[in-house]
């Protein structure tokens, strides 16, 4: 496997590059768990467009990466890079580079697991305190089998709660 000097720096480049959009990443996650556990909705949809902007700089990133590695004969992501250290020892700034990336996106993934369960929980609550409103009797259905409107009786909000 022949490298050329800069396909070393390059894959270093693209490392860091990684390492601070996945550390921002988190950062907005930490960001939209403490918005869910505190209930500010409000917050949601401006962290969810910074996570999409930075998913799209991850995945032009992991892109610009497979190249690099396809170039050199080697499989893209995980195993690419594994591969392409166990093949450089030398190059040891590159694995660590990689190593912080996972490490990361571990983390990343496990915010992003907790997040999903905090929706999910909010989530509950929302619909039992709509049951409760609703007066618990009735389910959360809006219209009928047929299609259409429930009768108003049936929606109609127990003040009682």
């Amino acid at each position: 496997m022949t490298t050329r000097p800069s396909d070393a720096a390059r894959l270093l480049q693209i490392l860091n590059s990684e390492t601070e959009a996945v550390s921002l990443f988190v950062v907005v996650l930490k960001k939209e768990q403490k918005a869910l556990a505190q209930g500010d909705t409000e917050a949601l949809p401006t962290l969810v467009e910074e996570k999409n902007v930075l998913g799209g700089q991850l995945a032009t990133l992991a892109t610009q990466r497979n190249v690099l590695l396809a170039g050199q004969g080697l499989a893209g992501d995980r195993p690419g890079v594994e591969a392409w250290c166990a093949g450089h020892p030398e190059e040891k700034v590159v694995a660590a580079a990689w190593a912080g990336v996972l490490e990361l996106a571990r983390e990343a993934k496990e915010l992003n697991r907790l997040n999903g369960e905090l929706i999910a929980l909010r989530m509950q609550h929302n619909a039992r305190a709509l049951e409760a409103l609703r007066s618990g009797n009735n389910p959360l259905d809006l219209y009928g089998p047929d299609g259409q409107a429930q009768p108003p009786n049936r929606l109609r909000i127990n003040d009682s709660v």
